[in-house]
């Protein structure tokens, strides 16, 4: 797949413009941000390569608007680039990954 095109597939998951990803090692969490308005986030633990998310969680008044889908997006973009491995405890990261199946290669064993 040339990479305009998976670039391409990415926007469709991500309904929202102007979305900020901030990852908080120290706490094991990526928060995801619009401006300055905090959405929500995914909690994981880390050992060694592999990541095991835990959850993701999306405050309530943005609930069903498309912004977890943008999070888990742009979280496994970027374990991805990190060459991590991930090992889905959260059941929206499950249906993610069923829904989006491009992004089984990064499971762990």
């Amino acid at each position: 797949m040339a990479p305009h095109q998976a670039h391409d597939k990415n926007v469709e998951k991500i309904a929202h413009q102007g979305l900020r990803l901030n990852h908080d090692a120290d706490r094991g969490r990526y928060g995801l941000w619009h401006g300055s308005t905090f959405i929500g986030f995914l909690g994981y633990s880390l050992e060694g390569d592999v990541a095991t998310l835990q959850h993701t969680i999306i405050n309530e008044e943005y609930g069903r608007q498309g912004y977890a889908r943008a999070l888990v997006t742009l979280v496994l973009e970027q374990m991805r680039e990190r060459e991590l491995r991930i090992v889905p405890h959260c059941s929206y990261v499950q249906d993610y990954l069923r829904r989006y199946p491009e992004y089984n290669d990064l499971l762990a064993g």
